[in-house]
């Protein structure tokens, strides 16, 4: 049973990598501010779902789990606030650059 939850944590966590990548190509290729915060935004928070379901069965227990679970959800909230207070003052200075 530790065998095929050590290939599901590497699989999972894997394809999190994958949309960690995906959201850096975005950033570096996409035209304007905004644009570059919708990649980041969607994407890193997949990716970080996504590495956190795979190391959930990795975890010492509840309380590991509800710990991982917990940091996900505090990067998400930060996130969209950090994001809405970004986005507010690019347009708040008129300008993509």
């Amino acid at each position: 049973m530790n065998l095929a939850f050590d290939i599901f944590t590497v699989s999972v966590v894997s394809a999190g990598a994958f949309f960690f990548l995906a959201g850096t190509v975005g950033l570096l290729r996409f035209p304007d501010s905004l644009t570059r915060l919708h990649a980041l935004t969607k994407v890193d928070n997949l990716g970080l779902g996504l590495v956190v379901v795979g190391l959930l069965p990795q975890a010492n227990g509840l309380f590991g789990a509800l710990k991982l679970v917990s940091i996900w959800l505090l990067v998400q909230l930060s996130g969209a606030i950090v994001t809405q207070l970004i986005a507010g003052a690019v347009r708040q200075r008129g300008s993509d650059g």
